[in-house]
C-alpha cells in the first residue's frame, strides 16, 4: 500500500514527487511512457516567465509569481542550467502600447518585480536586432530560461535517490476507491494501491479524473510547432522577446536557450488528438513570417530541427488544483498550460498542503538530501578533464563532436539512478544528437553504447518509445 500516487511524470508532476520526497510517506509515480518528460515537459518554450501576463487572482498569477524566485535554488541543487535573461513584449503600434501599459498594471497588482515599459530607443540599445518597427517595450528583469528536460531528469532522479518509486511504460486503464485507498489499474497489468492520488497526467487529465468523479472539466490539446536554429544564430537575442499576446496565447517568440541555440515558435491551433505532434507546412510558415516580424535579420538558413508540442487547455480558462468533491483524497492538478513550468515548484508545494488537509500524514525526514549533481565534461578546465580521463578513458573518447560530449558522460546518463533507455532518452540528459548534425553521425555510436551497457541487441534500441525502432534487420548475414 503506498500513501500518494503520483500520476504523470512531466515537470509538475515529478515537482510534486520531489517535494513529497521530503516526507516520510510511501509515494510512487506512475508514467504512460519509457521515459520522463516526454508529453509536454519536452516540447516547449523553456521559459521561466516573469508573471505579468497572467489575470490577477487566477491561480496562474499566483503560483507563477511565488514559483519563478524558486528556480534559482532548485536549479543549484539539482545541478541543471538556468539563466535570467530578462523578457521584452514588443509593441508594434499605439494599441500594442496601450496592451503593454495593461500587462504592466496587471504585473504590479500580481506583485512582479523589475518591470519597465521602454522607449524605442532604450529597446534598440539592449537588442540590436530587433525590428526598427517595434514603437517600445514591456522589460522584465526576472524572467529566464532553462533546461526544460534537464530539470524534470533531475528532479526524477532526487526524488528516486530520496526513496520515490518510479514506474515507467505504465498507462493507467482504470481506477476505483475501494474503502480508504485507491485501486490503479494499468495496461501492463501493473496494479497499485494508495490512500491519496495526484492527477497530473496533463492533455489526459480530464480523463484520469473521469476514472473517478463525473466530468467536472475538458482538456482541448493546443498544438505549438517551433524552429530550432544552430548555434550560430544563439546569439541574434539576448532577452527572451515576446510580441503582445491573444486570446490564442503569449504569441511567436524568440528565445535564446541555455544549449545556446535560438528557438523560434509556437503556433497555437486547437487539434483533436492528444498525441499528434506533427508538424505542419502551413504552421511553420506562419512562424517563419512572425518570428521575422520581431527580428527580420533571422536567418532560417541556420534551422537545424523543427518540433511540436501539445499544451493542455483546460475550458475554465485556469489551472485546476483541487480535491475532487466527489472522490476525497483525490487531487487535480491540470489545465497546467503555460506558465506551468514557471509555477510547477509553488504548485508542488501547494499540492502538499493539499494532501495534508485531505488527511495525509506528512512527517518531514530527517535525512532528505536536496542535491543531484551532474558531471559535464566541457565545462571542466583543461586539468580537471586531464585529471579524469587518467581516471576513466571514455571520458577521453568524443561521441558527439556537436556538443563535444564524450562516451563517459553517455554511460553515465544510463547509468543513472532514472538511466536512458532510449537514444532520445540519452539525448534529453546529456545532449548528444542536440548540434547541427541532429544526431547523424553519432547516433548509431550512441545506440551502441546503449545496447552494450544495458545488454540489449543493437536492435532492441528505440528510439524514443517502444514503436520506434531504428534498426529492423541486417542486410548482411
Amino acid at each position: 500500500m503506498y500513501d500518494v500516487a503520483v500520476i504523470g511524470a512531466g515537470i509538475v508532476g515529478l515537482s510534486i514527487a520531489r517535494e513529497l520526497a521530503r516526507y516520510n510517506v510511501r509515494a510512487l509515480v506512475i508514467e504512460k511512457c519509457s521515459d520522463v518528460a516526454n508529453g509536454t515537459t519536452k516540447a516547449n518554450s523553456a521559459i521561466v516567465h516573469a508573471g505579468y501576463d497572467a489575470k490577477p487572482g487566477s491561480l496562474m498569477a499566483r503560483f507563477n509569481a511565488k514559483g519563478n524566485p524558486m528556480f534559482d535554488k532548485i536549479c543549484e541543487e539539482l545541478d541543471v542550467p538556468f539563466k535570467r535573461t530578462g523578457s521584452l513584449v514588443l509593441a508594434f503600434c499605439q494599441e500594442d502600447m496601450d496592451t503593454l501599459q495593461k500587462l504592466y498594471e496587471r504585473g504590479i497588482k500580481n506583485g512582479i518585480p523589475g518591470m519597465e515599459l521602454l522607449t524605442r530607443e532604450k529597446l534598440k540599445s539592449m537588442e540590436a536586432n530587433i525590428s526598427s518597427e517595434a514603437f517600445g517595450a514591456l522589460y522584465a528583469k526576472t524572467a529566464g530560461i532553462v533546461g526544460t528536460w534537464e530539470l524534470a531528469v533531475a528532479m526524477a532522479e532526487n526524488a528516486v535517490e530520496n526513496s520515490v518509486e518510479l514506474y515507467l511504460d505504465c498507462e493507467v486503464e482504470s481506477m476505483e476507491k475501494q474503502g480508504d485507498a485507491y485501486t490503479v489499474n494499468c495496461k501492463n497489468e501493473k496494479c497499485f494501491r494508495a490512500r491519496f492520488v495526484v492527477n497530473s497526467a496533463g492533455v489526459y487529465a480530464d480523463k484520469i479524473n473521469e476514472m473517478v468523479a463525473s466530468p467536472s472539466f475538458k482538456i482541448n490539446p493546443r498544438r505549438g510547432q517551433y524552429f530550432v536554429m544552430d548555434k550560430s544564430s544563439g546569439g541574434m537575442v539576448k532577452n527572451v522577446v515576446f510580441q503582445c499576446p491573444s486570446k490564442m496565447g503569449k504569441g511567436v517568440v524568440v528565445v535564446p536557450t541555455v544549449g545556446g541555440n535560438l528557438l523560434v515558435g509556437p503556433d497555437a491551433e486547437d487539434i483533436e488528438d492528444r498525441g499528434d505532434t506533427s508538424t505542419t507546412s502551413k504552421g511553420l510558415e506562419y512562424i517563419r513570417s512572425m518570428g521575422g516580424k520581431s527580428c527580420p535579420n533571422l536567418s532560417y538558413e541556420s534551422v537545424i530541427t523543427t518540433f511540436s508540442g501539445l499544451r493542455a487547455e483546460s475550458d475554465t480558462g485556469d489551472f485546476i488544483i483541487e480535491e475532487s468533491s466527489q472522490s476525497k483524497g483525490f487531487i487535480n492538478v491540470a489545465g497546467i498550460k503555460s506558465p506551468g513550468l514557471s509555477s510547477a515548484p509553488a504548485i508542488a508545494e501547494y499540492v502538499i498542503d493539499l494532501l495534508r488537509k485531505a488527511g495525509c500524514c506528512l512527517e518531514e525526514k530527517d535525512d532528505f538530501n536536496p542535491i543531484r549533481k551532474q558531471l559535464r565534461f566541457s565545462e571542466l578546465n583543461e586539468s580537471e578533464q586531464r585529471e579524469l580521463i587518467k581516471h576513466d578513458p571514455r571520458y577521453g573518447r568524443v561521441i558527439c563532436r556537436c556538443e563535444n560530449i564524450t562516451e563517459g558522460e553517455i554511460v553515465d546518463a544510463i547509468k543513472r539512478s532514472v538511466g536512458a533507455r532510449t537514444v532520445d532518452g540519452v539525448k534529453k540528459r546529456c545532449r548528444p544528437g542536440m548540434g547541427r548534425c541532429q544526431g547523424g553521425f553519432c547516433g548509431p555510436r550512441v545506440q551502441e553504447i546503449l545496447a552494450r551497457e544495458l545488454g540489449k541487441d543493437m536492435s532492441e534500441i528505440v528510439k524514443d518509445g517502444k514503436e520506434s525502432y531504428i534498426l529492423s534487420g541486417s542486410t548482411k548475414e
